[in-house]
């Protein structure tokens, strides 16, 4: 029997609905919510508000692109955390909400280990994928940063993360600084190419093992924006395009040192990265150069599944579901869930 999973994220500000075939992905739609950007930053209420307006048209579409109904459908997967709870609630709760009406079975989904497994993703007329275990994985988001041993689709375990800021949200706080907008971190990788990335030098933590830490750069970013515009009030019209490529190089600098350190201390070649970081055109070019110096067998995901999508909720679903798992209706959504 084909497994047919359909896949539902609403865990931030995008609503996505996703199908896949024994694996294989046939659809993924992305509705993303543009009215954040005049604030700076995502507003919670605002968020869920958006996705219970998008999330039946979005689920229609992307059963409709995968040319099944909803009636074909083996099993619905969804992000129950973490996440901001209002998005979440919409989301599991129209899950459940089909479940119930259809008589499907469902799984709540990790939404970090959605993004674990992005760079599985292939597509219906793609070639299988069969990753080679165990990879270290470096998950890179605006809320979380860690590196991940993958023992299989569904074995993993943390041995670095981030004690305080997460890379993304360091990118996007610094960006907020420059009066950049939001999401600030696309906005500075762009900048950052037309920079010089050793025009300023900023502090780099001393964190012990295999975790990160980056509020010491933002006081480090804030302190020298400060101070700078005190000498001279345009500084940062000046300056800009250096400032971004000297803050993206110490960003990039930070993970891929701690991953090296990771590779060579476990052994391990082959390497992943994941999350919405992981499309950061300095990170993945870093990462490129270390992978043929130290050759790794590195796997980057394609800048479509980087960003929070239903295809990579619905993939792990999948996995989850041929090894017998699925949940009971009372499965609950956690804002904090522990990954």
């Amino acid at each position: 029997m084909r497994v047919k999973v359909l896949g539902i994220e609403s865990s931030c500000d995008d609503t996505s609905a996703a199908v896949l075939i024994d694996g294989k992905l046939y659809s993924n739609v992305i509705n993303s919510q543009s009215i954040h950007q005049k604030y700076g930053g995502v507003v919670p209420e605002l968020a869920s508000r958006a996705h219970q307006q998008n999330i039946v048209l979005v689920v229609k579409e992307a059963l409709e692109l995968a040319e099944l109904s909803f009636a074909d459908i083996d099993l619905i997967a969804f992000t129950r955390g973490p996440g901001l709870l209002g998005s979440l609630l919409v989301g599991s709760s129209f899950a459940k909400g089909l479940a119930i009406a259809g008589g499907k079975k469902i799984i709540g989904v990790n939404h970090l280990h959605g993004h674990l497994l992005a760079h599985f993703l292939r597509e219906k007329n793609e070639p299988d994928f069969v990753p080679k275990y165990p990879f270290l994985c470096l998950l890179v988001s605006g809320g979380h940063t860690q590196i991940i041993v993958v023992k299989s689709a569904l074995n993993y375990e943390i041995i670095g993360e981030t004690i305080d800021d997460a890379a993304g949200e360091a990118f996007d706080k610094c960006a907020k600084v420059l009066g950049l907008g939001y999401p600030g971190g696309p906005i500075i990788d762009k900048l950052a190419q037309k920079g010089n990335p050793d025009s300023i030098k900023f502090s780099k933590p001393q964190i012990p093992n295999f975790d990160f830490s980056f509020s010491g750069l933002k006081t480090s970013f804030l302190y020298h924006i400060r101070d700078q515009i005190h000498k001279n009030p345009e500084y940062l019209s000046d300056n800009l395009e250096n400032i971004c490529a000297s803050l993206q190089k110490t960003i990039v600098e930070i993970l891929a040192d701690k991953l090296a350190k990771a590779a060579k201390i476990t052994g391990i070649k082959e390497i992943s990265i994941s999350g919405g970081v992981s499309a950061n055109s300095g990170l993945r070019t870093q990462l490129l150069n270390m992978a043929e110096k130290n050759s790794w067998n590195l796997h980057l995901p394609k800048l479509k599944y980087t960003t929070d999508n239903a295809a990579m909720i619905a993939l792990v679903g999948y996995y989850r579901f041929i090894e017998g798992y699925y949940d009971s209706l009372d499965v609950s959504t956690e804002a904090k869930l522990n990954f």
